[in-house]
């Protein structure tokens, strides 16, 4: 059953994590701890009054639109095609955020409302926070990366920080747990083919769709862990690198609850430029203190290497496993697009009512609006 509270835990928690990071992503520990303390960032940095977020959320929330463009075209036609091709389509226009302020955009186009998803007229994102470079070549390439056909071989971890919304979106009693893990690979391979580029996505949409869906009001999260890794080993068995990947994860596993301090434990894990070490990192926090938001989101930020991604990670994890109303507030206020995430989220948990033959009501127009191409 779909819990929005969940769902916009997971959005505005990845966020939190993405925004609080964001802050000293290029900056050593040291440096870090130089310009905020002993404990690190523990709080937003705001500028203008409001914590930034990076590409990570960006595309996270394009991520989103593309699914739910999918669905539309479903409901509306009978018939949708996969939906890499829909957030292929979606990050294109992302593309376009990063390349021109929203103005310009605006002026080179006939239509606003027509031929471009929604977020694209959403001003604030034509705003280019630290895009990686192997996201920006793949998205100018003609046709897509397929894991059979890669555009490149990246490990960055820019397919992975933004497939959240894959774990929110399917539902195993729809589709089995599998094929959601597949989708998620196969979303992260459209610009990142190495197979550590991709198979760090499939778990990490397998993690958030257990941790949505559990029935359990406390869901047993090491549980899911070391679910997720049998499945994963199982899914890409014989593929290069799974042995890699695995052990890692059980790395991860071994060290969040182990006596070793955060910075030591994290610095067994690497920095987080590459996907498997952001995932492992997540995973270190997200265990360690299940229990605590800010502390898991403070750790997983406070290290040298990519705060933002390993932030974001976590938060999504963390925000699914809390849902919204648990997040401290101090993580929910002065966030930017807050009000856009969270509808992003509601979309996402609701039902589209449109069918083929009509639309019915005011919501079904709106929705329409947003979501047709």
């Amino acid at each position: 059953m779909r819990n929005k509270d969940k769902f916009r835990g997971c959005l505005i928690g990845g966020a939190a994590g993405d925004a609080l990071g964001y802050a000293v992503e290029f900056m050593s520990l040291e440096q870090i701890r130089q310009r905020y303390g002993s404990r690190g960032i523990t709080d937003f940095v705001l500028t203008d009054g409001a914590a930034l977020i990076s590409d990570d959320t960006q595309m996270t929330l394009f991520t989103a639109n593309g699914l739910l463009i999918r669905t539309t075209r479903g409901m509306g036609r009978g018939i949708a095609a996969n939906p890499q091709d829909y957030c292929w389509y979606c990050y294109k226009a992302w593309l376009k955020t990063q390349e021109s302020d929203f103005h310009r955009w605006k002026s080179s186009v006939k239509d606003v409302s027509k031929e471009y998803p929604w977020l694209i007229r959403v001003p604030e994102l034509h705003s280019a926070r630290a895009p990686g470079n192997t996201v920006l070549r793949s998205l100018r390439a003609d046709v897509a990366g397929t894991r059979d056909n890669p555009l490149n071989s990246s490990k960055g971890c820019g397919g992975l920080m933004r497939v959240a919304p894959v774990g929110l979106y399917f539902e195993e009693r729809d589709i089995y747990i599998n094929r959601i893990c597949i989708h998620g690979a196969n979303i992260a391979a459209l610009t990142h083919g190495h197979p550590l580029g991709y198979i760090p996505a499939a778990a990490f949409v397998y993690l958030i769709n257990r941790i949505t869906y559990c029935e359990q009001t406390e869901p047993e999260l090491k549980e899911i862990v070391t679910g997720c890794i049998a499945e994963m080993n199982t899914l890409f068995q014989g593929t290069p690198h799974i042995d890699e990947f695995i052990s890692i994860m059980e790395k991860a596993v071994e060290l969040s609850e182990s006596d070793m301090d955060d910075e030591s434990a994290i610095s067994l894990l690497g920095e987080g430029w590459v996907a498997e070490e952001t995932l492992a990192i997540a995973i270190y926090c997200v265990l360690r203190y299940r229990d605590n938001f800010e502390k898991a989101l403070v750790a997983s930020v406070n290290h040298s290497g990519d705060s933002d991604s390993t932030g974001s990670v976590a938060g999504n994890l963390m925000g699914a496993l809390h849902g919204y109303d648990r997040i401290p507030e101090k993580f929910k206020c002065n966030l930017e697009l807050k009000d856009i995430i969270l509808e992003i989220a509601d979309d996402l948990c609701s039902d589209c009512t449109i069918d083929e033959y009509s639309i019915n009501t005011e919501e079904d127009d709106r929705w329409y609006w947003k979501y047709s191409c």
